[in-house]
């Protein structure tokens, strides 16, 4: 026998566009932090005093929390009320973000941010559950990331205008909406975790459906991967306008394409899903991880306005294209939501780690050459990791390996 018709998924409450329409708000609501840092890392800076390190751990601090709130969701979103666990987390990141307003020391922030992201971990668990529950994830999480090259390319534009105080403002009303149109987010889930379903061909030519119990390794070598790409994300995009201070690349031009390049994930959501269709998730992941890397390297060589535009540009490619397959694939596998949600942790942990790995090169005096070469490195590993997972998988369920 063999699995010949791929997976199998069925329309559940999931796939209502009001359950979708509010997964999808609340993750670019918990995701805005990891969005804006090259801003805010800028305002910590400019306006707080902070040195590039302290930006660097402050930056961490606050995507660690947000790591953690998201391993609080991996242990209630599939037994508990979300609807509760989103207002109880949309709470705390709404107060810790208002505090920082009157809270302004390296080590009030500290504390503040850490918090802040500890509520928005839980809340974007709790939204990547809910969009991962979709019968078609690939299709539900590139709307997401549609989305989400919108947003990014509005926050980005937004925030420079606004003080620091303001952005915290401006953040903590985002969750407030969401708060607001909390009904349309299901309770509970509809399918168990690690069990998928597979069209088998029998040696006649019928077919018949088999339920197969997928190895926990599998969600954990994909959310490993995930850290990984997230290292070189948060290191990258953290220091990625700062490292152009004193080249030969416009700090006015370098501001204007973090807006810009942002609209080039809009191509990355239709290139990922084309080439899904085509080939599955996992090939062209791969191959994305690689050319990730190659184009943070480019940047060693020098930054101008044209090195750092490409870069920039296809760095956003990449990273829309990265999340679809990621996320993807463990909601293929998951399909209650419990390891899904547990994409903001890794995320996280790896935007914490990214931006603390890269003040410790500069601390070293290894200079961005140093981070570059660290986040690249970092894509990379990922790309590994994945690679033994798929192996893995085509010998053991091809169908969950090469599914689109």
């Amino acid at each position: 026998m063999s699995d010949s018709g791929g997976l199998l998924q069925k329309k559940t409450i999931f796939d209502d566009w009001r359950s979708l329409t509010i997964g999808i708000y609340m993750a670019l609501t918990g995701y805005a932090v990891m969005v804006g840092l090259p801003v805010i890392s800028t305002s910590w800076s400019g306006n707080l005093g902070f040195t590039d390190e302290q930006v660097g751990f402050v930056a961490g601090i606050d995507q660690f929390g947000f790591a953690l709130g998201a391993v609080f969701a991996f242990f209630t979103v599939a037994k508990y009320d979300r609807r509760m666990l989103a207002i109880g987390a949309a709470a705390v990141a709404i107060v810790a973000n208002l505090l920082c307003i009157y809270f302004q020391s390296y080590e009030f922030t500290l504390g503040l941010r850490f918090t802040a992201g500890l509520g928005a971990g839980l809340f974007t668990g709790i939204a990547v559950a809910t969009i991962g529950g979709h019968s078609r994830p690939a299709f539900a999480f590139s709307l997401e990331l549609f989305a989400f090259a919108f947003s990014q390319a509005g926050e980005l534009w937004l925030l420079p205008y606004l003080s620091i105080a303001g952005m915290y403002i401006a953040f903590a009303i985002s969750f407030i909406i969401a708060i607001v149109f909390i009904r349309w987010l299901p309770r509970r889930p509809a399918n168990a975790a690690l069990d998928v379903e597979v069209d088998v061909q029998e040696s006649d030519g019928e077919h018949h459906v088999e339920h197969r119990h997928v190895p926990a390794y599998v969600p954990w070598l994909v959310l490993t991967a995930v850290m990984f790409t997230y290292i070189n994300i948060g290191g990258y995009w953290a220091y990625v306008e700062l490292a152009t201070v004193g080249t030969a690349a416009s700090p006015d031009w370098v501001a204007k394409m973090l807006v810009f390049t942002s609209f080039f994930s809009l191509i990355g959501c239709l290139i990922a899903i084309l080439l899904s269709n085509r080939y599955g998730l996992s090939r062209p992941l791969l191959v994305t991880l690689v050319f990730q890397a190659s184009i943070v390297v480019m940047l060693v060589f020098g930054i101008t306005n044209t090195t750092v535009t490409i870069s920039m540009f296809a760095f956003n490619f990449c990273w829309i294209a990265v999340d679809i397959y990621q996320s993807a694939t463990v909601a293929n596998v998951d399909r209650s939501g419990r390891y899904v949600s547990l994409l903001p942790a890794a995320q996280g942990l790896g935007n914490a780690l990214g931006p603390a790995s890269a003040a410790l090169v500069l601390t070293w005096g290894l200079g961005y050459n140093g981070v570059f070469i660290m986040c690249a490195s970092a894509s990379i590993v990922a790309m590994l990791v994945y690679l033994y997972m798929y192996v893995k998988l085509k010998r053991t369920i091809p169908a969950l390996a090469d599914a689109s």
